[in-house]
């Protein structure tokens, strides 16, 4: 009898082991996959990279989908078509990042949909709140609205007293614990003189506020309101209702109307954002029906790529698939405030900084070290194909909960993230004497000049053809065929143009300008404009630049980093083995998040901060549930709690976290005023303190331990004889050295023709090399600049920009 023939590979493959991060950014689409090898007796589990651009019509559809396939393709051994439906059964998980929702956006190319707004305030969201953020432009463009049509409901609710009434809980109506009015308002009425009663029944808002019920809303007109607005083809639309915040039942009786009538997204603001301030919840609420129907669209397209299981996986690891017994695969998503959530909770509105929030989750795990004394701040920068995303991480996300994002003010909590349109794929034009570096970008298709479509000029054919970039090991993606490479022809004769216009400018100089000059020129003004946000978080706010780490990462990051780090006075650079593709590996990396909020309204007094803790107590219980149910317990889930503040008088609220400002627990009022200080440089004293907000945030850990840090396993070498680095160069670039190569560097060094180029994965830990040189993989380059030093570690590289010692 004959033994039986050995199993495929992909039969050896284990069900359920390989995990797949996908971002897809504005020119390429990175994914990190690991998976558990079938060759390895122990089961190793191994990593995988794929970098393929983000648009190739001419080639797949969807980016993520297409990197999804060559993963399994290569994991499972087998040819899989084109166009295939994409079996699951081998993936635990597909986490992804997207830009859809921020390009349409900034594009202005979300869902046509319509504004359902209280009677009377028509224009409220036209008017604004009246903000002038360029006080000095004579020639002010505000804005124009998300939405198309406007729609008035006659309902009408209103606050009984006031919170700033001096009196205010002297004069507030009084409730039982079944809401019912055991006592009238008792401040002076309409007129100033009677008592403020008034028509209308009196009910207890969430917020705690006595709400008066003026005009409910008559169902049949808005009925037939909302199927005129149906027949003319809106099937989105946003609903904001004055005092919705604490008062919602207006609104939800409207959204389920809305949704019996047919439309297929109904944004509610009571439900997105049950915050006060009626223009920045209504903005907010036309913001996401703008954008989540275009979400909705894509991720609809994504998952018509897979089998039904995927859609049907769930978070819970216990619970199994009703069909199969197996649990289906998971897909995750990249919320803007650094948190993983699931489809149904992944909105347009949470989905703006979804794409390098992965990156700040990325280097603030990988980058920071939390040992007493160790902790120096680091400074993120992602330099992508589009733009460039600059943060700061001391300990804890840097999470803001008002931005403005193309002109539209939202709330929304999102990671602390500056950008600036400075990246690979920014085009680089002389207008009127001046070199600039963007705004516009080439994109992925066509992309720049060297894509081999006809593109313009950008920052890469700049880096191309300084010699910062080596085509033979840069991934041959380009072309028809999607496997030539960068052409460097076609960016030397477009540069050549600008030569001749430069020099022509500047007749009557002693020399013209050569080629290398003015391709570095470009650089030069990319590099400032990539510093300008840096400034903006450190010294802006009171920060020595100088005293940061730079974790550098994106596609283009390995190739600026040190000359920013110079400019900047940064002396230490870490750069991640995984830097290109970091915001891909962050999802790896990154945490479930689940937060609750409700308004309060509330003086915090001590006779009122039992009731406030009894708040967060409620919201604390609902939020450990809810990451029970999606398998977080115990040490696994980190508890935050938050309450927004302000001084009486002010409009100007601040989320407080007491651990993050060094206060004692629960003493949320030293928080609040550390807090105040450190924003506004004074505290108001003697000014009683209300609480607008209370928020519970819940952060489920998806993994253990990351190691040592890097600067850790620094001191670890150094303790072993760093010396040994130095004595052993030979031997380095012996064994690691792929070539020579001409690359141009900052005068007055110039171009240096025997520049050593080094294979990253020859590098062994402990090895060093001295600048100039170039650092590369099948993802990156890495410049390192004369005077500069970059030590291997597991990790990645340590550079130091000076050639002193290896202390931070």
């Amino acid at each position: 009898m004959s033994d039986p023939a050995p199993a495929s590979r992909k039969d050896r493959v284990p069900d359920r082991s390989i995990r797949i991060c996908a971002d897809r950014g504005g020119t390429f689409c990175d994914v990190h996959a690991s998976y558990v090898d079938p060759e390895s007796p122990d089961g190793e589990r191994k990593e995988l990279v794929v970098k393929l651009l983000s648009q190739d019509p001419g080639n797949y559809a969807d980016a993520p989908t297409e990197g999804i396939r060559r993963v399994l393709e290569i994991v499972i051994g087998e040819t899989i078509p084109r166009g295939q439906i994409l079996d699951t059964k081998k993936i635990d998980y597909i986490r992804l990042s997207t830009t859809i929702a921020t390009n349409a956006l900034l594009e202005r190319k979300g869902h046509k949909h319509a504004l359902l707004i209280t009677k009377g305030f028509k224009d409220l969201l036209l008017i604004g709140n009246q903000s002038r953020p360029k006080i000095f432009d004579l020639n002010i463009r505000r804005p124009g609205v998300l939405y198309s049509k406007v729609l008035e409901v006659d309902e009408r609710v209103t606050l009984v007293g006031y919170t700033s009434d001096p009196q205010a809980e002297e004069h507030q109506v009084l409730f039982d614990d079944d809401g019912n009015v055991t006592r009238g308002y008792q401040g002076k009425g309409w007129d100033g003189v009677s008592v403020g009663e008034g028509p209308g029944k009196v009910v207890r808002g969430i917020s705690g506020e006595a709400v008066r019920v003026l005009k409910e809303p008559d169902l049949r007109q808005v009925e037939n309101d909302l199927k005129a607005l149906y027949d003319e083809g809106y099937r989105s639309i946003a609903i904001i209702f004055v005092h919705s915040y604490t008062y919602p039942e207006h609104e939800q009786i409207i959204g389920d109307l809305a949704r019996k009538v047919g439309f297929e997204h109904v944004s509610e603001s009571s439900k997105l954002v049950p915050m006060i301030k009626m223009v920045l919840r209504g903005v907010s609420s036309t913001a996401d029906a703008y954008l989540t129907p275009i979400l909705r669209q894509y991720l609809d397209g994504f998952f018509s790529g897979f089998d039904k299981n995927l859609q049907e996986g769930t978070f819970n690891a216990e619970e199994l698939h009703e069909a199969t017994g197996q649990r289906g695969a998971r897909v995750e998503f990249m919320a803007s405030d650094g948190g993983l959530v699931d489809v149904n909770n992944f909105s347009g509105l949470k989905s703006i900084l979804s794409g390098p929030a992965g990156g700040v989750v990325g280097y603030a795990l990988t980058s920071w070290d939390g040992r007493e004394g160790k902790r120096v701040p680091v400074i993120g920068l992602d330099v992508g194909g589009t733009s460039t995303d600059v943060s700061r991480f001391d300990g804890r996300y840097e999470i803001v909960y008002e931005t403005t994002t193309a002109g539209v003010t939202i709330q929304s909590p999102q990671l602390d993230i500056n950008t600036v349109a400075a990246g690979g794929g920014s085009c680089l034009t002389f207008r009127n004497g001046l070199f600039l570096a963007g705004p516009e970008s080439a994109g992925a298709d066509p992309g720049p000049a060297c894509y081999r479509k006809g593109g313009p000029l950008a920052v890469t054919d700049a880096n191309l053809l300084l010699g910062r970039l080596v085509p033979d090991f840069f991934p041959k993606i380009f072309g028809k065929s999607e496997k030539e490479p960068l052409d460097t022809d076609a960016a030397r004769v477009a540069f050549e143009k600008v030569v001749i216009e430069v020099n022509e400018s500047l007749e009557g100089r002693d020399h013209e300008l050569s080629l290398d000059e003015v391709v570095y020129g470009f650089i030069k003004v990319a590099n400032e404009t990539m510093c300008r946000p840096i400034r903006a978080l450190t010294e802006a706010r009171g920060y020595a630049t100088g005293k940061h780490v730079l974790a550098s990462f994106g596609g283009a990051g390995g190739q600026h980093a040190c000359e920013i780090a110079k400019l900047l006075g940064i002396k230490t650079i870490v750069i991640h083995r995984h830097s290109s593709i970091l915001s891909a590996y962050g999802l790896a990396l990154a945490d479930r998040a689940h937060e609750v909020q409700e308004p309060c309204a509330t003086f915090y007094t001590p006779q009122n901060v039992p009731t406030l803790m009894a708040r967060l107590d409620r919201l604390t219980s609902q939020v450990r549930k809810d990451l029970e149910e999606q398998g977080f317990t115990g040490k696994r889930v980190k508890i935050e709690r938050i309450l927004n503040m302000r001084f009486e008088g002010t409009d100007t609220s601040l989320m407080v976290l007491p651990e993050a400002t060094g206060a004692q627990p629960d003493d949320y009022l030293d928080a609040f005023k550390r807090v105040y200080k450190s924003e506004f440089g004074f505290v108001l004293e003697g000014k009683p303190v209300i609480v607008d907000d209370v928020k519970v945030r819940g952060i489920g850990k998806t993994f253990d331990d990351l190691g040592p840090s890097i600067y850790a396993e620094v001191e670890s070498l150094e303790e072993k004889g760093l010396v040994v680095a130095l004595q052993h160069q030979e031997n380095v670039k012996a064994k690691a050295e792929a070539k020579k190569y001409s690359v141009y560097f900052a005068p007055p060094v110039g171009r240096v023709e025997d520049t050593p180029v080094y294979l990253l994965s020859n590098l062994e830990v402990g090895d060093l090399v001295e600048g100039p040189a170039m650092v590369i993989d099948e993802t990156q380059t890495i410049v390192i600049i004369p005077g500069a030093k970059a030590l291997v570690t597991s990790r990645g590289l340590y550079i130091k920009i000076d050639r002193g010692n290896w202390k931070l």
